[in-house]
């Protein structure tokens, strides 16, 4: 049976010597991921989550820039 997804993520963090996210950062990166698939294409999601990374803002700061670059916030629900 394979890992669950958390499972996995745990070992990645662990993999790649960084602290695997909390479980309110792991729903703010799939909320980002959310955000762009629903703007764009569904590869649009780790891409922007990558970039969003590496920028130095917080995870509800790229929220925002990628709600407000989609037309608002309702994006993610559809």
């Amino acid at each position: 049976m394979p890992p669950s997804a958390e499972q996995w993520i745990d070992a990645f963090a662990a993999a790649l010597g960084r602290p695997a996210p909390s479980a309110a950062e792991r729903e703010a990166v799939l909320k980002l991921a959310s955000v762009a698939a629903h703007a764009s294409e569904r590869r649009a999601a780790p891409i922007a989550c990558w970039l969003a990374a590496g920028s130095g803002v917080s995870l509800d700061e790229a929220i925002v820039l990628a709600q407000e670059l989609s037309g608002g916030p309702d994006v993610s629900a559809a």
